[in-house]
Parts: structure tokens; C-alpha cells; sequence
């Protein structure tokens, strides 16, 4: 299985007016606002009946785009954008507005926008005039390309400014940000056979509803339809912006063939190094990583922490549980120093946590982390699989709520686990590993009171350390690893007076 090479196609996102700022305006937009088609009646159950015929015929794919628009550069595709004086809903008092990106190059197929205002639909018309372009720009026919995708537009640091802070454009990908941060990791609506037998397919959100909002609505609202050779979908997204961005999620899905390896609110980012592996990497940075760690809340109601690794060869990782709590991709390093990296600013990526709505039955949270030299790969995707197969013919929902966060619901309660630092013993046999705890009032004044509990399934544990950390205020507990044949999966916990103090802390050694 390759990496995920979505990073550099994904930063033309942000080269065309990412924050809302006016852009130059073409001759030939003489008519400001996106032309609409004819209205016809609207509701997400016809979403749903859509999806559940179009599983029970073969498959035909969204149209594509022509060769000439696939065949553009890099930098001549950077070169056409949305004129913002056509945005959709501008002018409107609701919560939301959304801008269009045209399709082309990385994004080869044409997918269908509509808006939705009062109980109708009415699609949203493909229009050069409504997009500028450099001196450059060669010129190509308007019918050979089409919409690739949006993004939404809210008031979000500043009140009447409105800024990006979701994007949906690729496959079924989409991003999203809280106030005070940039663009990190993404989200897809489905994934179907990541890390499976075979090649990994991407299902398509091939058509998008964007709901106008009332007046002082806090939320937006956009429906999407998905669709791949082997399942159809109805996604509902109901939006709320602000410190944090919420999206609850919606889902019903229709296999059209058994889906035996199918994830459910999968998460992809990137993970090149940091403490745990900073030998590997000739840098000036100290970290670079959209995510650090995944996080997950189990069902008996423990959280656990998997710091992330950046390995030698393809790793899936499968934690198994029943009606989980939630799960995501953390990004916990928030100073600018953790990084050294003035550009990229790795400090204000969300992190994603996924909060199941209803319950979500037996499965694992999966994580898939594949080899990278390049910072432009994404190459972790976590998420959840059923125990069972989801079966064709049949119809299933998954409802659940996505934080695009600062720290997630699930952090607070216990001392978190803020940095995992690995290497060999310089005077005795084995490996150390030093694992560092955030301040906490769990922890209690005196670390002698702490009982560490440090599990390995290959080889030994030696010895332990628990000592308090007088750089960070917090507790740091040193393990040392001897003996291992082959791949160690280790656990430890801290607990004080018979009750656990700090999230569990899983690992895996693969080895020298």
C-alpha cells in the first residue's frame, strides 16, 4: 500500500484567497452571483432513496473532466480562482456563504452543487465567468471541466468577516478548522479496503447540497451523496463553527457488494518525526507532524494514548472494543518551539476526534501507518471497522459527531500524556522508554505514591522509574525493554490509592 500524496494538490486550497481576502475581479464577470437552474423540491430523505436505487444498479462513474484540463501544470492550475464577488449566499444574514473550486488536474471528475433555499433545490451552474485566471492561463473550453468542489465561509474570528473554515473538494476528503487554527489533517466520508487485500478504493461524494441558513442560524447544513463500484451513501453535515468546529454526521450507507474491510469516520494526516524517531531525519526542525498521537476512549470507559510512528514497513495497528466512546488523531505538541518551523506552523493543526452517536456495536479502531521520507505524504489514517461485514442489499447508519479541536471531549479528566521518547541503554542491556505526563491533580503531590503498571508481549520489563519532571511540572515515567525476539506491544498505566491517574499508554517496538 503507497502513502496517501495529497499534500502538495491539497495546498491549492489555501493559494487563492484562503482567509477571505478581495481577489481581482475579470472582465467578463459582468453579473456578480453563481446562475441557478430550475427549482425543484427538496429533502434529505430523497438523498437517502437516491442512494439506496443507485445500489441497486451497476455502477457508472461522475463524468470526468476533459484531457486538456487534466494535462495542466502545477502552476497554471494554481492560476485559476474564484471570483469572490459570485459567492454563493453573499449578502444573506444566515451562517453561511461557500465559494467553488473548479476541476482539473488532481481532481478529475465534474461532481454536481445545488443550493437550497425554502424547501427547493436548484443546481449551481458551471460558469468560467465566475472564476479568474493569470495572463498565463491557457485558454480551454467552460464544457470541458466543471465544479471540484467548496468551501464554507463564516464569521469566524471576527464578527461580519466572513473566512474559510471548511473545505469538501477530492474524493470523498474534506478539512476543517476552530478558530485560530490552519488547515492539517482531513477526514473522508468512507474508507473501503485501507490496508486491505488488494487496491484501496475512494468512494466519490458525486453531488452536494448546500442549505441556505436563517438568520442568526449558529449552524450550516450540506448534504452529499457518495458513491464508489461497490456502495452508495446519504451524508447529512450540520456545522456549528467557532473555538472548536463541530460536524454531526449523518450516514446511510448501501453496499452493493459485501464490505468485509470497510472504515467508518476515517481520519488521514501525516507524521514524519519527532522525539520518538528524531535520529532518522537529517532536520533543522525538532517535530514535524500533523498528528502526534491517536487518542481513544473505550467502551469500559478507558483512555488510551498510541503515540504515532513513522516505520520501516506498512503497520496496522487493530484495537478491538465494543460501543466505543470515541477515537481520534491528536496533534498535542502546541508551542512553536516543539517545532522550529516558522512556515508551516504545525502548532495550529487541529486535532479530530470522533464522538460515535448511538451505538456503534463490536469492532476495533484501526490504525494504518505506512513509511515516509516527505512531509508532503499523509501517511497515517485511523478509523473504526465493524466486527461484522456490511452486507449487500441491506441498509446501515452510522451517526457521529467530528471535533475539530484544540483537545478533545475526552481529555482532562486524567493526566495526559504529552511526549514518548525511545532509545538504546548506554550502560546495561535493552531499550529505555521515556514517557512524559502533563501536570495533573490526579497525580497527586508525591510520585512515590505512583504505581507504575508496565506490560510487554515480547521479552522483558526490567526496571521502572516514576519521578517527577521539574521542566514541565508534570510526572515522568522510564521503562526499560529487554529481550525482545520480535515485535513488543507495551502498556503502561499509573495509578495512585487503587485508581488510575493518567491515560493508558500503548506502544508498539518493532524492533532495531
Amino acid at each position: 500500500m503507497s502513502s496517501l500524496s495529497r499534500r502538495q494538490f491539497l495546498s491549492l486550497l489555501a493559494s487563492a484567497s484562503a482567509f477571505g481576502l478581495p481577489l481581482p475581479a475579470s472582465a467578463e464577470a459582468a453579473q456578480a452571483g453563481m446562475t441557478l437552474g430550475p427549482a425543484t423540491p427538496f429533502s434529505p430523505e430523497m438523498i437517502i432513496d437516491r442512494a439506496r436505487a443507485l445500489a441497486a444498479t451497476p455502477y457508472a462513474p461522475p463524468p470526468m473532466v476533459a484531457q486538456d484540463w487534466l494535462d495542466l501544470s502545477y502552476d497554471a492550475f494554481r492560476g485559476i480562482w474564484f471570483d469572490t464577488r459570485h459567492t454563493l449566499y453573499r449578502g444573506q444574514p444566515g451562517a453561511v456563504q461557500a465559494e467553488f473550486f473548479a476541476a482539473g488536474l488532481y481532481f478529475p471528475h465534474k461532481i454536481g452543487l445545488n443550493a437550497v433555499q425554502n424547501g427547493q433545490s436548484q443546481p449551481i451552474l458551471f460558469e468560467l465567468r465566475t472564476f479568474d485566471t493569470t495572463d498565463q492561463f491557457p485558454t480551454l473550453a467552460e464544457a470541458g471541466t466543471g465544479f471540484a468542489g467548496f468551501r464554507l465561509l463564516g464569521e469566524v474570528e471576527v464578527e461580519g468577516r466572513f473566512q474559510e473554515y471548511a473545505v469538501f473538494q477530492g474524493a470523498s476528503y474534506f478539512r476543517a478548522i476552530g478558530r485560530g487554527q490552519i488547515y492539517g489533517l482531513s477526514a473522508r466520508g468512507l474508507a473501503l479496503n485501507t490496508a486491505g487485500q488488494g487496491p484501496e478504493e475512494f468512494p466519490v461524494f458525486r453531488d452536494f447540497w448546500i442549505e441556505a441558513s436563517d438568520p442568526g442560524a449558529p449552524t450550516a447544513r450540506i448534504h452529499a451523496l457518495l458513491e464508489s463500484p461497490s456502495v452508495a451513501g446519504a451524508y447529512t453535515f450540520t456545522i456549528a463553527k467557532g473555538e472548536a468546529t463541530e460536524m454531526t454526521v449523518t450516514s446511510h450507507l448501501f453496499p452493493r457488494t459485501d464490505l468485509t474491510t470497510v472504515g467508518i469516520a476515517p481520519g488521514t494526516s501525516m507524521f514524519l518525526f519527532n522525539d520518538i524517531n528524531r535520529t532518522r531525519f537529517d532536520d533543522f526542525r525538532e517535530a514535524v507532524h500533523d498528528s502526534d498521537g491517536l487518542l481513544m476512549m473505550n467502551g469500559a470507559g478507558e483512555v488510551l494514548w498510541r503515540p504515532l510512528t513513522n516505520p520501516s514497513g506498512v503497520e496496522v495497528s487493530a484495537f478491538s472494543d465494543a460501543t466505543p466512546r470515541g477515537f481520534g488523531l491528536m496533534q498535542r505538541a502546541r508551542s512553536p518551539g516543539d517545532y522550529n518551523d516558522l512556515v508551516a506552523h504545525y502548532e495550529r493543526r487541529p486535532s479530530l476526534w470522533v464522538e460515535p452517536l448511538g451505538d456503534w456495536g463490536a469492532g476495533a479502531v484501526m490504525l494504518v501507518e505506512i513509511p515516509t521520507d516527505k512531509e508532503i505524504n499523509d501517511n497515517i489514517v485511523a478509523f473504526w471497522r465493524p466486527a461484522a461485514s456490511l452486507l449487500a442489499g441491506r441498509d446501515y447508519r452510522f451517526d457521529y459527531r467530528l471535533h475539530w479541536c484544540a483537545a478533545s471531549p475526552a481529555e482532562g479528566r486524567l493526566a495526559a500524556i504529552t511526549a514518548t521518547r525511545t532509545g538504546a541503554r548506554v550502560f546495561e542491556e535493552g531499550r529505555i522508554f521515556s514517557i512524559d505526563y502533563a501536570p495533573h491533580p490526579a497525580l497527586g503531590p508525591d510520585p512515590a505514591q505512583l504505581e507504575p503498571r508496565v506490560t510487554s508481549t515480547s521479552g522483558q520489563i526490567s526496571t521502572t522509574l516514576v519521578q517527577r519532571n521539574p521542566a514541565t511540572g508534570g510526572i515522568r515515567l522510564d521503562l526499560t525493554l529487554r529481550g525482545a525476539t520480535g515485535p513488543a506491544e507495551l502498556r503502561a498505566e499509573l495509578w495512585r490509592d487503587g485508581h488510575p491517574v493518567a491515560e493508558v499508554w500503548l506502544n508498539r517496538w518493532a524492533g532495531a
